[in-house]
């Protein structure tokens, strides 16, 4: 599903230093040369969220023999512990300083807003002590404090409440109870993402000096682009996670959306191949793997990432390899880089981000959303698949995964370390510590459930800008028409030439056309774009 493709950029296609056969493969699976149009090249070549990931089609377990789901006995494993990490809320570049904003990581409300006092970003309960309104559709007020606007109290960075209204000014300060307070998480901003530490508990207020979130140094790297993107999917962080970790899918998931090299013979339309992935270790901290183009590593609960032809297991809990092995200036390198968030049963979230160190320059000309086009394209190639894929193994029960599944090539030997993972040391699924009932919420529409709206385009500040600046043009343009027509109409035939009158008739009929054109070209690639293999 979510390799968000980069390949409009013609340095993406192979990123590190190798010899002329390793080029020679990796070059074969990269994605075709760009078309010539600006659009054209937003939706089929800006889309890579999954190139290295359709490249690496090779992940093998070491022995020969398919992969294998063999669980050991958990009672003498460790125990994953889902409420002893750090969670990615947002980039920080999707997230408007002037505002509080909700958000749900691990079936909790919490809201994030901007302490100017502080210069940082907080993370508190999604909920007012009082009578327990959202925080989120508060405001921050003139003294820098998140004030709940359905009472009015106020809360400083600490989640102390500084302000109750209705206490009587010379009555007893009942603001400085414990009961007023609001529950504030550790917070840190890493790599240009708010993380969060799911636990309020005081003994917790300097976890950060003891554990931190994963870290990558490219995202850091003023020599690296670095831009971003999120979206709500409307299906779990199981289901996500693995599908991110499977190359196979890509020829025919994204036909059409996606192009890969296409071997010699062809077996059937789209050039499926068997594939060569193998997991080189796997423990409680995640696992390695191995591919013919480079390494792809899983840092849990979030991570997911995959660097061609680099070493990534530095032995610290970073994501990068950066630390083991010094690139130089001149090595082209790019990584793609997934973290999924689980939110609730059969909703996650999902931040992109796919550094290089070459043709950065492209950043800082093509807006942010026109990349977006394409990678939210490629999401909705497969996301009505993976939706329906999420309840019939919920119908199996999630830890008779691998019964329910038959997963004979090596190709989905990394969907096999992960669900080897979840069960050995994780319990089998997300732990939602009783908060929900199990069951998935029902399906949409198929509109309701493919938008792009509510899911990606308010959460983005590129999108939403653009969604704003197109629809503004639409208008003008509609202004336009209507007001040539008008002209035309109320001009006495003699003041007008004909051929002035022919000309202010089509340049209307242009406007309200380019109005019409614009109109769908927004609902396409803001709201719904549907996508039907079967007329592929």
């Amino acid at each position: 599903m979510e390799a968000l493709k980069i390949s409009s950029i013609p340095s993406l296609q192979i990123p590190s230093k190798f010899d002329k056969a390793q080029s020679k493969k990796l070059t074969s699976f990269c994605f075709n040369s760009i078309p010539s149009s600006s659009f054209s090249l937003v939706q089929r070549n800006i889309s890579t969220f999954k190139i290295f990931t359709t490249i690496s089609s090779s992940v093998s377990t070491e022995p020969a023999n398919p992969p294998e789901l063999e669980v050991e006995n958990r009672t003498q494993q460790e125990k994953f512990d889902w409420y002893a990490q750090w969670y990615p809320l947002m980039p920080v570049c999707d997230l408007d300083k002037r505002v509080p904003h909700a958000k749900k990581v691990l079936g909790i409300d919490v809201v994030v807003w901007w302490d100017r006092n502080e210069s940082a970003w907080k993370v508190f309960d999604d909920s007012c002590p009082h009578r327990l309104a959202p925080l989120s559709e508060g405001r921050i007020d003139q003294w820098g404090r998140l004030q709940c606007v359905y009472h009015g109290w106020c809360f400083n960075g600490s989640g102390d409440c500084k302000f109750i209204p209705q206490a009587p000014a010379d009555g007893p300060p009942i603001h400085t109870s414990k009961k007023a307070c609001v529950a504030a998480y550790p917070s840190t901003v890493q790599n240009g993402i708010v993380w969060f530490w799911p636990n309020s508990d005081p003994q917790y207020k300097d976890v950060l000096a003891e554990k931190k979130p994963p870290y990558i140094p490219e995202l850091d790297d003023p020599s690296y682009s670095g831009l971003m993107g999120n979206r709500e999917i409307p299906y779990g962080y199981e289901v996500l996670i693995e599908n991110l970790m499977d190359p196979a899918h890509v020829p025919y998931a994204h036909y059409g959306i996606m192009r890969t090299n296409q071997p010699k013979e062809k077996a059937d339309r789209e050039g499926g191949r068997p594939l060569e992935l193998s997991v080189q270790k796997l423990d409680i901290n995640g696992f390695i793997a191995k591919q013919e183009w480079g390494r792809s590593k899983f840092l849990p609960p979030c991570v997911f990432y995959a660097s061609p032809l680099d070493p990534v297991d530095q032995g610290n809990g970073a994501a990068s390899s950066a630390g083991t092995k010094k690139v130089s200036s001149a090595q082209r390198r790019a990584l793609l880089i997934f973290i999924c968030i689980p939110v609730s049963p059969g909703n996650s979230r999902l931040i992109w981000t796919f550094p290089r160190n070459f043709g950065v320059w492209i950043d800082k000309i093509v807006p942010r959303w026109m990349f977006h086009v394409g990678q939210n394209l490629i999401l909705d190639s497969d996301l009505y698949l993976l939706h329906v894929e999420e309840r019939k193994i919920m119908d199996a029960g999630p830890n008779q995964w691998q019964k329910a599944c038959f997963v004979p090539t090596k190709s989905d030997a990394l969907v096999v370390g992960f669900r080897k993972w979840l069960i050995k040391y994780a319990g089998g699924q997300v732990d939602w510590r009783g908060k929900f009932s199990g069951a998935l919420p029902p399906t949409p529409p198929k509109e309701q459930l493919l938008d792009r709206y509510w899911s990606h385009v308010v959460s983005c500040s590129s999108c939403s800008a653009a969604h704003k600046g197109l629809r503004v043009l639409e208008v003008v343009l509609q202004v336009v028409s209507f007001s040539l027509v008008g002209i035309v109409a109320a001009t006495k035939q003699a003041a007008l030439s004909v051929a002035a009158r022919t000309t202010l008739v089509a340049m209307a009929i242009l406007s309200f056309a380019a109005s019409k054109w614009l109109a769908h070209f927004i609902y396409k690639q803001f709201h719904f774009h549907d996508y039907n293999h079967a007329l592929r």
